[in-house]
């Protein structure tokens, strides 16, 4: 069995997003023995031409797009290739498009997971002064965004969020310069907390922390690594699970097309809680956020997407 897979905006090496999806693919690459092909289009110009391309190889049997910027590409490739199977990670779900039977739309609850890091990081702040900084201002990076406020609006309704996007495009993901000087005055605001959700853009609000000797918030990966001491802890995706579980279903038959959404309640997103950043969280903090999950879980709380 050989898999496809493009990477989003960014590509390998984003410390992020892509390099979660890789993840997935070396995963299953050692435990099931499946080869893989990975292209990385760059400023992403090509997606179509990378999926054809990938799909018109009579030995990869499922292609990923790793994004949502691949959204229609990806249901056209699907449609062009009935045989192949075709798998899109932040698949923009429309009620009015009907998704081919041969494509998963993997979908996450990121509102859910940033939720929980912006009721942590109001329960931590001391200025009760947070930053969030998105990628591209986009209806998926959005839900990173007001998951986060309603998160630390729960906590305290006068913590105050400023929000600001590297770009309107998806080079938003890949300019760490401008998400530096994005964090620095929002650090320079009051904010002693950022979060980020911007991809590879992302190292530049942690080489502000880091800077400003402040705390900020990963996405999509434990990014503990990138800002030792100034991570407060990281939103997290399991990107790398969902690659992983669909070439698993590939590989036994049970590849199944449609809408899959992950969410706190199937272990879909999160945050991290271990030997490295537990000196930065109070148990007490820790014991709030967690009755918060469970609450969210039950649905005695609810978080909206937009």
């Amino acid at each position: 069995m050989k898999v496809g897979l493009v990477f989003d905006v960014g590509g390998r090496g984003d410390k992020s997003f892509n390099d979660a999806a890789y993840k997935g693919l070396e995963r299953a690459k050692k435990d099931f023995g499946i080869d893989f092909e990975v292209i990385d289009p760059g400023d992403g110009a090509d997606r179509e031409s990378a999926l054809r391309k990938l799909a018109s190889k009579p030995e990869i049997s499922l292609i990923f797009g790793v994004g949502f910027i691949f959204t229609e590409d990806i249901t056209r490739m699907a449609q062009d290739f009935p045989d192949k199977k075709f798998g899109c990670v932040d698949y923009t779900v429309n009620p009015s498009n009907k998704i081919p039977d041969n494509l998963v739309a993997l979908e996450f609850k990121e509102e859910e997971g940033s939720y929980l890091v912006g009721a942590l990081a109001c329960l931590t702040s001391k200025t009760k002064k947070l930053g969030f900084v998105g990628g591209m201002e986009s209806a998926l990076i959005r839900k990173f965004e007001k998951g986060f406020t309603q998160g630390a609006k729960y906590i305290d309704p006068d913590c105050k969020i400023f929000v600001s996007y590297v770009s309107v495009t998806g080079d938003g993901f890949k300019n760490p310069g401008k998400a530096e000087e994005i964090a620095i005055s929002q650090y320079s605001n009051g904010a002693d907390i950022i979060y980020h959700a911007s991809g590879l853009s992302g190292i530049g609000v942690f080489k502000a922390a880091m800077e400003n000797k402040k705390l900020a918030i990963g996405v999509d990966l434990d990014q503990f690594s990138e800002a030792k001491g100034f991570v407060l802890t990281s939103m997290v995706k399991k990107v790398d699970e969902i690659v992983y579980s669909t070439i698993s279903d590939m590989k036994d038959g049970k590849f199944k097309g449609g809408v899959k959404s992950l969410g706190l309640k199937e272990n879909g997103v999160g945050y991290v809680y271990d030997d490295n950043n537990k000196n930065l969280i109070d148990p007490k903090i820790r014991e709030r956020v967690e009755e918060i999950k469970k609450k969210i879980i039950d649905g005695e709380i609810k978080v909206s997407a937009e």
